[in-house]
Formats: C-alpha cells, structure tokens, sequence
C-alpha cells in the first residue's frame, strides 16, 4: 500500500493524470459534438422525408381527390413503420390514419414541428414524432410525421459510447500512468542510491545512465560532468597541500634557519644587513609562489572571469615581448615578434599577460642558453581560434614528460639547479581552461613551442566588470 501512495505521489503520476483529465475532457467535447451532429442529421433526414411524402400526397389529392388520398393513406398505414399519417375534415373528424387525433399542441401553420402524439388502439399519448399539418383544398387537413423512437434509440447508442469510451480511457490512462511513474521511480532511485554513496565519501561514484538520451540522461550526464570536475577541484586542493608541505616547507626552514644563525652569531651591522636582505629575498620568493597558487585557484575556479572584457591578444603579445626586451638582451638573446593584427578576444587580460609572461620568462630561462638565441613570440588566428605561441631553440622537453610538467610544482630534473617553483606553465594551463581553450607543448625541432589556443568567441561566466584590466601585468614570473 505505501509503494502504491508512493507511485500516486510521483511527479511522473501526476503529470499522467492531468494528461488524462485534459484528454478525457477533450474526447467528451469531441463524442458530444458528434452526438449532436448526428442528431441534426438524423432531424434533417426525417425533414426531407416528411416533405417528399406531403409533395407526393398533394399530388395524390390532386388527380384523383380525397378518395385517392385516403386510399394510398390506407396501403401506407398498413404497412409497419416509422411514418406517421392522419387526414381530417375541417372539424377534426378523422378520415384515414395511424393516429388517433391531432396533437392539441400543434400549430395551423404548415411548418415542421416536434409534438406528442397518440396512435390509433392506444390509451396513452407517450410518442414523440416530427410532424408538419398541410392544409388541403375543400378544407381537409393532411398531417404527415415520423416518429423519434429511432433517435432516441440512436441517442441512448451514442450517450453509452461516450460513458464506455471515459470508462476506459480513465481505466487505460490510470495504468499506463502507473507503469510510466513505477518505470521513471525506478530510475530516479537508482540515481537516489548513487547520490547516498557519493555524499557517504565513494566520490568516483557516478550517476548511472540508461543510454535512452532522454532528459534523465542528460540531467545524468551534467551531474556527472559537474561531480568530475568538483573531483578535479578537490584533487588540485589536495595536490596543492601536498606540495605545500613538501616545497616550501624547505624554503621556509632555510629562513628559519638564517633567521637564527643571524641571533646566534655576533656580528656586526654590515652582516646583519646581509641577512636580512636574504631573508627579504627568500621571502619575496615565497609570496610570489603564494600569488601564482592563488591565481592559479582562481583561475581554475572561474572567479577571473569577473574582470572580462574584450581585448587585442596581439597587442598584448607585443607589450610582453616588448617588456622582456632588456631581459633578452641579459640573456644575449632577442625577441622576435609576429602578431597580426585585429586579434580581439573576450576575457582577464592580466590573467593572460601573466600567463604570456610566464611563457617567455621560460624560454629566456630554458631556451636561450646559447649566443645570439632566438625567442618567438606569435599570435595568429588559426580557424575559429587564435593561437599565441612562445618558441624557442633550447633542449626542450621530452615528449613523455609534456602531460607531467603542467602540473603545479613539477619540474624536470634539467631545470633544478634554476631558480623557479614549478608553477608557470601549471598558471598557463590554468588560463587557457578559463577562456575555454587549451595548452599545447609542442617539439619545436630544436627547442620547445608552446601555444595558447583560445576560442575567438570565449565564454564569458559572469557579466563583464566596468574597471579596465591593467594592459601589462606587474607580478613576476611563477616560473
């Protein structure tokens, strides 16, 4: 009894019915509306007889007169049936007919009538009949009818079908109701067990689908897109208090570690200068790998998008390239730029200048070793996208490790003995996902390209702040 209380309750139940009721109102307008149309058919035939009869008896009158009348009158009678016959003098005294007198409630005037009659041999007048009285010359009276039993018949018939019809159509829609609500039950109490296993801690759980790609499905398919990318939201929070622990937790006992060597030791003032100026650099460090780990958060949480606008990605390009200039040539490198013009997008222009920025500060790091290195920085578009590109003519990074080094804090056994935390192309990766593009690590044969590729028309999450973007970003590099 309460699975049934349960199935009644279902939204999938009550839908069914109110479907039901509205078809149900419906068929009853649509079986009345026949009814009545078969009635006035059926009145519009009975019309058409009564007057082919008077036509034909009016011309039996006039060849052969009241004797010929009332002899056809006669043969007619005798023979059993719906058609109704009475001729009277002037007085209302019967000459031939199957009634026995004319009806008091029927007009003089010779138009068609429905009225109560009683036939000839009987007692009580309970016969409805369609009549029409014609007035004869020489004063007789000629009434001609037919009787309605056929149409009550026909409108007990009709009036059964329209309640057997509801009977079933109610009877029908109720069960099929039930078996739509006990299927769709079924359903959503499997997805109401994924969802208990989910929320008890199984997070790999996902939401079953029935490969019916109807909207249980879909609204299946978005909740699990949404709980794999809550995963990967909880898993680069945990990652990230993983590498907190282990990476800075060096950097922070070095400080420690100067900080009271300086206490410990007598020195002069000179000295004590010393240390605090590597202990402010050390410390330096240590924000800014906080920055790029904040960034990188919010970039992946899509609170960037709040500061949205459009934007030239090549004008972009040119100030980075144009800011690393004098970097370049500490490097005894230079910069080589290609940015077309017209490249407009829709997004954090600081984000993607930081992201620019960490790029080329990678290239100038890794890439440009040697004399006279060449780094490239591009921007195109390429189909419904627009690529920004970094390359150039280092070692590069080996294709088994391109997946791995997008990661926070990774860094190749190469790239060790460099200053850096490992964050640069994590913060990158980070943008492009923000603009709805992506990060490719490509071999630049020799050397390294790395491309942005975002979408021409990116998504904007939230509505565009009315405060400019800076048109270079100011923080350091994460690399």
């Amino acid at each position: 009894m309460k699975a049934l209380v349960r199935l009644f309750r279902t939204t999938a139940f009550k839908l069914s019915l109110a479907y039901l009721v509205l078809f149900g109102i419906g068929a009853a307008i649509v079986l009345t509306r026949v009814q009545i149309n078969v009635e006035d058919l059926f009145d519009e035939q009975t019309a058409q007889t009564i007057d082919a009869d008077i036509r034909g008896l009016a011309e039996q009158y006039s060849e052969g007169g009241i004797r010929q009348l009332v002899e056809v009158i006669e043969r007619r009678v005798r023979t059993p049936g719906a058609s109704l016959y009475l001729v009277t003098t002037f007085s209302g005294e019967l000459i031939v007919g199957n009634i026995a007198a004319l009806p008091p409630d029927l007009p003089d005037r010779s138009e068609l009538v429905e009225a109560r009659y009683q036939r000839r041999g009987e007692t009580t007048a309970h016969h409805r009949a369609m009549m029409r009285l014609f007035q004869l010359p020489g004063g007789f009276r000629l009434l001609v009818g037919h009787d309605l039993q056929d149409r009550r018949l026909l409108h007990g018939i009709l009036r059964r079908a329209l309640v057997t019809s509801l009977f079933w159509l109610i009877a029908i829609g109720t069960l099929g109701g039930l078996i739509v609500a006990r299927r769709i039950l079924a359903r959503l109490d499997k997805l109401s067990a994924s969802a208990r296993r989910i929320m008890s801690g199984d997070l790999e759980q996902r939401l079953p689908l029935m490969g019916a790609d109807d909207e249980l499905d879909r609204l299946s398919a978005n909740l699990n897109a949404m709980l794999d990318r809550i995963e990967q939201l909880m898993t680069g929070l945990r990652e990230v208090s993983d590498n907190i622990a282990h990476d800075l937790k060096t950097p922070l006992t070095r400080l420690r570690n100067r900080a009271d060597a300086a206490l410990r030791a007598d020195l002069g003032a000179e000295q004590y200068r010393d240390a605090l100026t590597d202990m402010i650099e050390e410390s330096d460090a240590l924000i800014r790998i906080f920055d790029a780990l904040l960034m990188i958060a919010r970039a992946e949480a899509g609170y960037c998008s709040d500061f949205s606008s459009d934007f030239d990605a090549g004008r972009v390009a040119a100030d980075i390239a144009e800011m690393y200039e004098p970097v370049a040539e500490e490097h005894d490198a230079r910069i080589e730029l290609a940015a077309a013009n017209g490249l407009t997008l829709r997004g954090n222009r600081e984000l993607l200048g930081q992201a620019l920025v960490n790029l080329v500060d990678n290239a100038l790091k890794y890439g440009a070793a040697a004399p006279g290195a060449v780094v490239r920085v591009a921007a195109r578009r390429a189909g419904d996208s627009i690529e920004i590109e970094v390359s150039d003519r280092g070692p590069g990074i080996a294709e088994k490790d391109r997946d791995r080094v997008i990661g926070r804090f990774v860094r190749l056994e190469n790239s060790r003995s460099r200053p850096g935390s490992g964050l640069g192309l994590s913060l990158a990766a980070a943008v492009a996902r923000l603009h709805g593009g992506t990060l490719r690590i490509e071999d630049n044969a020799p050397g390294l390209r790395v491309v942005l590729a975002l979408p021409r028309a990116a998504p904007a999450t939230h509505a565009p702040s009315a405060a400019p973007s800076p048109a270079v970003p100011q923080a350091p590099s994460a690399e």
